[in-house]
């Protein structure tokens, strides 16, 4: 009962959980082409791939997930607030987890795997930052 409640489509969790995985998808994507193909450094790659991934979160999550009637005016600058906090909290942790273990050996991935450990992070803190701050559900 509790389980399908969380599963429920009308679950501000449920459906912000599906529109994070389009704009992950898309944010991942950008990071690992900036990082690989172009070239760019870990931080400014995850910050590009991010701020692609926050335009993409904001119009949905507002529109769909919350539902908000929120005024652009005020939730723009409250969701950028939650999305730097959530990004610098998020990506320098992970950076520091991976990169100065001395337990954890990923070899020539470790800033990948920086990258997916941070996403997560950031995708819990976004999420309680946007339902009880940005659209206040």
């Amino acid at each position: 009962m509790i389980l399908g409640k969380y599963l429920n489509r009308t679950n501000t969790i449920f459906r912000f959980l599906l529109i994070g995985i389009v704009n992950t998808c898309v944010g991942i994507s950008a990071i690992l082409t900036l990082l690989n193909v172009v070239g760019l450094s870990y931080w400014l790659s995850t910050l590009i791939g991010n701020c692609i991934g926050a335009i993409i979160s904001y119009v949905l999550n507002k529109r769909f997930t919350f539902k908000s009637t929120v005024k652009n005016r005020k939730g723009i600058p409250i969701f950028a607030l939650v999305i730097i906090v959530s990004y610098l909290f998020s990506y320098q942790l992970g950076y520091e987890i991976i990169q100065k273990s001395r337990f954890l050996d990923f070899g020539i991935y470790k800033e990948e795997i920086s990258v997916l450990l941070a996403t997560f992070m950031y995708a819990v803190l976004n999420y309680l930052g946007q339902r009880y701050l940005t659209f206040k559900c």
